[in-house]
């Protein structure tokens, strides 16, 4: 059961909330439509259940709110707007990637695109696929968890009739497995047509919650709403006109003084309350959804002689009856709808989950190796010519970083890629709130540092084998010479791109936009070194000599007295301009990231 109590918007400037204390429920095993026009607040009303907009009001998904559900990608399905994505990503990329997120193995994405039949479009980009494709997908999205739960806003739109039979198929057959859905539509035929129940909102409040056949019957149909103060006397005398001129005409008596008459017009209605003597308040034509006011007991009062008063309402029935029973068989006019097989029981808790998410993210697209062979492709063209004057010393040469750039290229490239490790998700959110997955969370920061840890690495160690094999075949073999202390540079050099990335991710973590990643990174030898160097300018009083030592004395168990010289050596670095600046800008960073991003709920 879904239920929705009391779902209220946050009022706009000089505006109404868009949604007002609405209250509805979703049976299990049905097809709710939640109806209204374009702007009655449809789309609010999915957001404000996924807690994706500020406002008031709770929802229970079988009985548990959204902040309770342990797997929100195997409760809720959620089909919102595009399919949140890279554009340059694959559909299969895309459906792969979301499985890892999901906790769910990476065959289900095959699966998937077999049910919704985009398997020969699998290598296609998101950025070419058209609207109607876009919405397959996003199913296949919705799908891919093997929710009980499926929201979906729009799920027809733009999609041809053969697309939208078996999409109603397709629902159909998931509500018949116990499932429970709904979604949003402005067409009452259709919802009629597909639904069990119609939830009617006419600018953010309820305006109807009925079954089908009673929103068939009542608010489908062209018709003429009366008030007058005496309703019985007027329905009496247009039922007696009625069968006199043996005319199909419904009179329905809603609460008070409301008629609401089936079969006739403004016109003939007053000249029949003109004849009889009867006082019309409200004479007017309703068509559509704004039917009776909620909470009103229709029941018949009179009916013409002939029997078709009733036709369109039962003729809407006997459609939607037929349809449904080749629906809730899973069939559509070219053959059979499949349904993806139910997932075994719940995924486990695993620190992977966010570790192959991150990995299929950063490969899916092409952004992070051509940023990678820009970065060889800069480093050796600036490594060749500073070889040639001879002025600049081995490690600035190999690393192709000359006094007039604040970094390496390769350093450069290592922060831009941990910028956009961030960026991208609220770019291009892959992670989105409404499968209750955000990006904010401790686990997928440290999956990003790992990964971008690693991208680094392997950045810097190919930029110092291009640079060097470069500089052996521009000036023989003499040009690079080993250095005696290899593995003390090899880890600067390895900090120094690792503590880059670092400051790129965060920088991107804590304000949302790659540019501010960059900023980090950039700002590290351009402010923060110079800021260092007054800060600590002039001569030490005290030394810091023999605390390796010191520290073996106090720990427990201790440790040989050859790690007192790695000890004495990772000081050394640190105490670095750049590295002890990059440690301050990391650490102050770090504690933005905490502050800011870890204050709302997020689980794996």
């Amino acid at each position: 059961m879904l239920q929705a109590i009391g779902l209220t918007s946050s009022p706009r400037r000089d505006l109404p909330p868009a949604v007002d204390d609405l209250t509805f429920e979703a049976p299990p095993g049905a097809v709710t439509a939640l109806l209204g026009a374009p702007g009655a607040g449809k789309t609010t009303v999915l957001r404000l259940m996924l807690e994706l907009e500020p406002g008031r009001g709770v929802t229970y998904f079988r009985g548990r709110p959204l902040h309770r559900v342990a797997h929100p990608a195997r409760e809720i399905g959620v089909l919102l707007g595009d399919v949140p994505g890279h554009p340059a990503r694959t559909v299969r990329g895309q459906l792969k990637l979301v499985c890892a997120a999901a906790g769910v193995p990476a065959s289900r994405a095959d699966e998937l695109l077999d049910v919704v039949g985009l398997a020969p479009l699998g290598d296609e980009r998101l950025g070419a696929l058209s609207l109607g494709t876009d919405r397959r997908l996003g199913l296949a999205v919705a799908l891919l968890g093997d929710p009980h739960t499926l929201l979906l806003d729009a799920p027809s739109a733009e999609l041809s009739p053969r697309e939208k039979s078996w999409l109603h198929g397709l629902l159909r057959a998931h509500a018949g497995q116990g499932g429970t859905v709904l979604y949003t539509t402005d067409d009452p035929k259709e919802a009629a047509r597909v639904s069990d129940r119609v939830v009617t909102l006419d600018e953010g409040r309820l305006v109807a919650d009925q079954d089908t056949a009673s929103f068939a019957r009542t608010r489908l149909r062209p018709r003429v709403a009366v008030r007058t103060p005496h309703a019985a006397r007027l329905a009496d005398a247009l039922s007696r006109e009625a069968r006199a001129a043996r005319r199909s005409v419904e009179v329905v008596a809603e609460a008070g003084s409301l008629l609401t008459v089936y079969g006739s017009s403004c016109p003939e209605i007053g000249e029949t309350a003109f004849r009889h003597g009867v006082l019309v308040h409200q004479l007017a034509d309703e068509i559509g959804d704004t039917g009776p006011a909620p909470g009103s007991a229709p029941s018949p009062a009179a009916t013409g002689s002939v029997p078709g008063p009733a036709a369109s309402s039962e003729a809407v029935t006997r459609t939607r009856t037929s349809a449904r029973t080749d629906l809730r068989a899973g069939s559509r006019a070219d053959g059979p709808v499949p349904l993806p097989q139910a997932l075994p029981g719940r995924p486990a808790r695993s620190p992977l989950r966010p570790l192959r998410y991150e990995l299929r993210r950063m490969v899916g697209v092409r952004t992070a190796p051509l940023i990678m062979v820009g970065a060889l492709l800069a480093s050796v063209a600036l490594a060749v010519p500073l070889g040639r004057t001879g002025g600049t010393p081995l490690p600035g040469l190999l690393a192709a970083w000359p006094a007039i750039l604040p970094l390496p290229p390769a350093v450069l490239a290592a922060g831009l890629i941990g910028a956009l490790s961030f960026a991208d998700e609220y770019r291009h959110p892959t992670l989105a709130g409404a499968r209750g997955t955000v990006p904010r969370r401790l686990a997928l920061l440290l999956a990003k540092l790992a990964v971008t840890a690693g991208a680094a690495l392997l950045l810097a160690l190919l930029a110092v084998l291009a640079d060097g094999a470069a500089l052996r075949l521009v000036y023989g073999a003499d040009a690079v010479p080993v250095p005696d202390n290899w593995a003390a540079l090899a880890a600067g050099w390895a900090g120094l791109a690792i503590g880059c990335a670092w400051a790129g991710l965060l920088g991107a973590g804590v304000f949302r936009i790659a540019i501010a990643g960059m900023a980090a990174v950039v700002a590290v030898p351009t402010l923060v070194v110079p800021l260092l160097q007054r800060v600590f300018a002039g001569p030490s009083v005290r030394s810091v000599a023999g605390l390796p030592g010191r520290l073996r004395d106090m720990a427990w168990p201790l440790w040989p007295h050859r790690a007192d010289q790695w000890l004495a050596a990772t000081f050394g670095l640190v105490a670095q301009p750049v590295a002890a600046a990059l440690t301050l800008s990391l650490s102050a960073l770090l504690c933005a990231y905490l502050l800011t991003g870890l204050r709302r709920r997020a689980r794996w």
